[in-house]
């Protein structure tokens, strides 16, 4: 009796270990440092968190998501991002909140025809594909929007001890004097901080008429910054902040959240 349960706890540990999800080590030379602890705690903020959608649990209509438009004439936000890359988001995000999602890259080349005839408000046309394959079975076309994405703010700080060192060894008198100096000279601190504003807007138009059924906007701020310090010759310094990728999905995410809850 014992000997099989020894054997059913052994084989539902291996099945434990052999399901578990897997695990990479880094291969960076400062792993383990303090170095690299601050900067992985810091990335760990910004890593992607899964929502938990009120109405996952229940079926949501067939949809299509079309790539929107984006309304920002910021050049790094345009250099990173097409509306491809945040359709790609969405349909990642509609499709965790149990919504059906006909995927575009299914449509093939009637996806041009298809994104024209809803961005035109050409109903007759989109009808027509509407009869077409997959397309039978949609209910709704979504598209996300980026209305806003710009710095509205930047700030910096710092200290320069080279002045006061040197107000030090002429004042301080003696050798104390000059060694206080040569302390006080070797102090350079600086910090910097920039927000951006980042807004999005859905749509939800009915695939048979093209008509809008219902809209949302939400913007949230993305901050980035920079620090150093040095001392006699020993520095250290830090920079980080979410990403644009970061802040499009959580934007993303937050209108899923809003359609998931409202609409279904």
């Amino acid at each position: 009796m014992y000997s099989m349960r020894s054997l059913i706890w052994g084989t539902a540990l291996f099945s434990a270990a052999v399901m578990a999800q897997p695990t990479f080590e880094s291969p960076s030379a400062t792993a383990g440092s303090s170095s690299s602890e601050k900067a992985n705690e810091m990335a760990d903020k910004g890593m992607y968190k899964a929502v938990e959608y009120e109405n996952a649990g229940k079926r949501g209509p067939m949809l299509v998501v079309i790539p929107g438009e984006i309304k920002s004439n910021n050049a790094t936000f345009m250099q990173k991002f097409g509306s491809n890359n945040i359709a790609d988001f969405a349909e990642l995000e509609l499709g965790r909140a149990n919504f059906g999602i006909l995927e575009r890259s299914d449509m093939g080349p009637l996806m041009q025809e298809f994104q024209l005839a809803y961005t035109l408000g050409d109903p007759q046309s989109a009808r027509k594909m509407l009869q077409k394959g997959k397309l039978k079975t949609t209910k709704w076309v979504v598209k996300f929007d980026v209305l806003k994405a710009e710095q509205v703010a930047k700030a910096q700080e710092g200290f320069d001890g080279r002045a006061v060192g040197q107000l030090l060894s002429i004042f301080g008198g003696g050798s104390g004097g000059a060694a206080a100096g040569t302390v006080a000279g070797s102090v350079q601190t600086g910090e910097a901080t920039g927000v951006w504003i980042i807004g999005m807007r859905y749509k939800i138009l009915d695939a048979n008429t093209t008509e809008q059924m219902a809209t949302g906007y939400t913007e949230e701020k993305m901050e980035v910054g920079a620090k150093s310090s040095s001392v006699l010759g020993f520095s250290q310094g830090a920079q980080g902040g979410l990403t644009l990728d970061g802040m499009v999905q959580r934007l993303v995410q937050k209108l899923v959240w809003e359609i998931d809850r409202k609409y279904k």
